[in-house]
């Protein structure tokens, strides 16, 4: 057994906001992904035959925006065993370990928070279009004072 030391997926994931990511994304940088996803029909199954659930999951997962990065990366196959491994997991019967796996897939394939940050991808925000459908009839928040806002101007000699 390993001892000390960092490993693959130790401490917290990197954030994008942050000072010290903003420095490691010079070296690696992080991936802006399209909200509105792959846009293409999925790739042909690579795996035996597959059921009609484990099809309906396929074509679920290539509409996602993790997609094109799966697609420029190759990870057909993976995304497929994440499909098989995610149609037993459903089952009112499934395996704790299968469950356990399929936690695993989500993390490798950045379809959960942390397996985004993991692989430095983020999704761009919605098109401004989309945002205007969505937030038309609504009134903005009120904006929050910043503690510039807060801070009075005193001319000399006053308020000593």
């Amino acid at each position: 057994m390993p001892r000390g030391g960092a490993r693959a997926v130790s401490g917290p994931a990197p954030d994008p906001r942050s000072l010290r990511s903003s420095k490691a994304a010079d070296k690696g940088g992080w991936r802006t992904l399209p909200a509105e996803g792959r846009g293409r029909p999925a790739p042909e199954w690579p795996l035996t035959t597959a059921s009609e659930r484990e099809l309906d999951l396929w074509d679920g997962q290539w509409a996602k925006p993790q997609a094109v990065a799966w697609e420029d990366m190759g990870q057909e196959l993976e995304v497929a065993l994440f499909v098989r491994t995610l149609a037993e997991a459903e089952r009112a019967d499934g395996r704790v370990d299968v469950k356990k796996m399929v936690r695993s897939y989500l993390d490798s394939l950045g379809l959960s928070v942390a397996g985004m940050n993991r692989n430095r991808w983020k999704v761009a925000p919605a098109s401004e279009a989309e945002e205007e459908t969505v937030t038309a009839g609504t009134e903005p928040a009120p904006r929050r004072p910043s503690a510039r806002d807060r801070l009075k101007v005193v001319p000399n000699g006053e308020g000593a």
